[in-house]
């Protein structure tokens, strides 16, 4: 049956950009290093051609001529194959680009489906945020009136005109500016001394019996 339909073959694959520009960059070394054997041989002939004279002189040219010549051919390929292998890295670097404006384009849309689903919560519904802000506005109104009332003082006159009061201070200063004026050095003032009852005398005090209690008259 092989012999009849015979064999599939398998397809080579195809080379990548990668392998085409590491090809061109192994000719490129390799006509570097001819170049660079050229220009050894040109240097010894420019020795040959200053020390003789005459045919020997005319031969040695000839022979630096045809080494100019290959090198001038070998220079001429490695510009070739410098423009080629940036022709390659020019393409390389497109299809690199695409591929991650690709890999960013898939990105982007997994994000976007995972904010859909997101947004699609139910602790996300925009309704339900503002009537929790709405509540937690209201608690913390509250919790604010509360305050203001544990906090409120008792016994104090809800409406307080501070130029009254103030007026009464200053009047309460001019009193005791006055006073100390008028009494003497060393004695107390008015304000300051304690209203003490008369000490009984011995017609007045009551007679106690040795419990300290009260005596019948």
């Amino acid at each position: 049956m092989k012999r009849i339909f015979g064999t599939k073959t398998e397809k080579t694959p195809a080379p990548t950009l990668e392998d085409a520009s590491s090809s061109l960059s192994n000719r490129g070394d390799a006509l570097d290093e001819k170049i660079k054997k050229l220009d050894a041989q040109l240097a010894e002939h420019k020795k040959v051609i200053a020390k003789t004279r005459g045919a020997a002189q005319q031969a040695a040219k000839r022979r630096a001529m045809n080494v100019l010549k290959q090198k001038r051919m070998y220079e001429g390929q490695r510009e070739q194959l410098y423009q080629q292998q940036f022709n390659l890295e020019n393409a390389s670097f497109t299809t690199q680009a695409m591929k991650d404006s690709v890999t960013q384009v898939q990105a982007m849309q997994a994000a976007n489906k995972e904010l859909k689903k997101a947004f699609k919560a139910k602790e996300l519904d925009i309704n339900a945020i503002e009537k929790l802000q709405d509540e937690m506005a209201d608690m913390q109104d509250l919790s604010n009136e509360i305050n203001e009332t544990l906090g409120q003082c008792y016994g104090v006159p809800d409406e307080i005109d501070e130029d009254e009061l103030m007026g009464e201070l200053a009047l309460l200063e001019d009193e005791l500016a006055n006073e100390a004026e008028e009494i003497g050095e060393g004695e107390v003032p008015s304000y300051l001394q304690d209203e003490m009852p008369d000490a009984p005398t011995a017609d007045t005090a009551q007679q106690v019996d040795p419990y300290g209690l009260p005596m019948k008259a």
